[in-house]
């Protein structure tokens, strides 16, 4: 891959189920070791140099908020029987002025108890809590999918002004692109851990035309056929005679095991501020 963005872009992510968004995202985000001089977040390695996210300039929020319990399994909703206000509170050196807009922005009441609340409202607050330090560099990995339109609506708005007011950069990776037309400054096509192309929102027809949806859709489909042209990807048949085998896929039953996770916490969260 090859990608360099400027301070102020908003880049929209697009891609097929498992063609390497999230892992682009999590090696960007210093969650992932690579060599030093593989990628320069703000001129800076993100993995090595721990500062980048401790000051809260890389900011990453992605995934659930999850925990595993041993007699329960892995990937339990994070709860806990306090106030959402705990979890906001809680992140250091935080402008009062930004927490109360962003709370009105995502539209949280601090009283929520968060054993209590549902995907939607927990996702708000994990949003929240990632944001709540002014970034320079945002990467966001599929998190508007609990929210609903006007959630979306607002949080994107918000987004952009980030961009424009504080010369921040996004990338975004998503699968929801109702009313996304305006929002990007480019957009990147990633299919099979390989980019493809990473294109102005100005040179791209479809932007303009409203048409982002029917785009997505075209690249992917013509992404599938080529899989399925290569044999890439086969349907998996069920056979009887061979029950109780392990074979290329079967299904893991209940045998008090289960496969682990990689487990990632929130972020503390030259002209380029992306390089890789």
């Amino acid at each position: 891959m090859n990608l360099e963005l400027g301070p102020g872009s908003r880049c929209l992510l697009i891609g097929a189920n498992g063609a390497g968004k999230t892992t682009l995202l999590k090696i960007l985000g210093g969650k992932h070791m690579v060599p030093r001089e593989s990628v320069e977040v703000l001129g800076r390695p993100p993995f090595h140099d721990t500062a980048l996210t401790t000051s809260g300039d890389l900011s990453y929020v992605g995934g659930n908020w999850t925990r595993d319990i041993a007699f329960a399994g892995t990937s339990i909703p994070l709860t806990g029987d306090f106030p959402a206000s705990r979890m906001i509170d809680s992140v250091p050196g935080v402008d009062a002025a930004r927490k109360e807009r962003l709370i009105q922005v995502l539209d949280i009441d601090p009283s929520w108890r968060m054993h209590q609340v549902s995907d939607g409202q927990r996702r708000r607050v994990q949003i929240c809590v990632g944001l709540l330090r002014p970034f320079k560099v945002l990467l966001l990995d599929e998190i508007t999918v609990d929210l609903d339109v006007l959630g979306r609506s607002d949080l994107m708005a918000f987004l952009a002004d980030e961009c424009v007011q504080r010369g921040a950069t996004i990338v975004y990776a998503t699968h929801i692109f109702d009313g996304l037309e305006a929002w990007p400054t480019h957009v990147a096509y990633v299919a099979r851990g390989r980019l493809q192309f990473v294109t102005p929102a100005e040179q791209i027809p479809h932007l303009r035309e409203g048409r982002l949806l029917e785009m997505v859709g075209a690249l992917l489909a013509e992404e599938r056929d080529a899989l399925l042209k290569a044999g890439a990807s086969k349907p998996v048949t069920y056979d009887p005679s061979r029950e109780g085998e392990v074979a290329a896929f079967s299904y893991a039953f209940n045998n008090g095991w289960v496969p682990g996770t990689l487990a990632t916490s929130l972020a503390n969260s030259s002209n380029a501020v992306m390089r890789c």
